[in-house]
């Protein structure tokens, strides 16, 4: 007997080819975590960005299964447009036409196989990354007719429903990022979390005046926020705030 149950979550890496196929139709999502390898602070590792788009990937997905809908999970892009963080060691910095054209390509397959629509978890902010995705889903739309379902966590609605930290911009690394990773990976978050001061310098304020780097919008150790007041509670609870984020926006393409 295989192990391929419609009717809950599955991810794409350990399906086989006829579970794959199975998996297609006309109220199927395949969801796509989106990542980034960049720095997070002293504190956190490389790939929080891609630990948080798929926690929140898997809790959309619980969510549609829920409902009947036959949820996918795809392995995440973890390589993207990292600009901010390009002077600090390990970070990976992807060029915008080449995210953009990935998510196209990724998006014609599913296309081809006869997936419904394409959901995207993104937890990486930086604007480039930002930008590259509002292209691909434009182009996607347009040139290849499949729905996407991408709630951009920068904007509102969805930016009001995730905390003081993060509607103050001051949230890279912070309290936001660092509350999900203890909930999710609590073994790579380094001592060091409960020490840091709080940085309340604004990213966002910074992309609205020009800056390009962390270290011009005043985080020369690449966190913004405070790290010290993350829990793995919280965490918990935004993750489930995410997921359901990601539900909304697939049912609305659904509709």
């Amino acid at each position: 007997m295989g192990i391929f149950d419609p009717m809950t979550v599955q991810p794409l890496a350990a399906m086989t080819w006829e579970e794959a196929r199975d998996a297609a139709g006309p109220r199927s999502v395949a969801i796509l975590p989106v990542g980034a390898v960049e720095a997070h602070g002293p504190h956190l590792p490389l790939d929080t960005d891609v630990i948080i788009a798929e926690a929140m990937a898997r809790a959309g997905a619980a969510r549609l299964a829920a409902r009947g809908i036959v949820a996918t999970v795809l392995p995440p892009i973890t390589y993207t447009a990292a600009g901010f963080a390009e002077g600090f060691a390990g970070t990976v910095s992807l060029r915008p036409e080449t995210v953009a054209a990935t998510l196209l390509d990724i998006a014609d397959s599913l296309v081809r196989h006869g997936f419904a629509v394409l959901a995207i978890a993104n937890a990486h902010l930086d604007p480039a990354n930002l930008a590259s995705l509002d292209t691909a889903v434009r182009r996607v739309r347009n040139g290849l007719g499949l729905r996407v379902a991408f709630p951009n966590l920068a904007t509102r609605p969805w930016a009001l429903r995730l905390g003081d930290e993060f509607r103050s911009g001051a949230c890279h690394a912070g309290r936001f990022e660092t509350s999900i990773v203890l909930a999710e990976r609590p073994e790579l978050v380094r001592a060091v979390m409960a020490s840091l001061p709080g940085n309340p310098e604004s990213l966002s304020r910074a992309i609205r005046d020009g800056k390009q780097t962390f270290e011009e919008a005043g985080g020369p150790r690449a966190y913004f926020g405070y790290p010290a007041e993350a829990t793995a509670e919280e965490g918990r609870a935004t993750v489930e705030t995410l997921g359901g984020i990601l539900d909304e926006a697939v049912e609305a393409e659904l509709q």
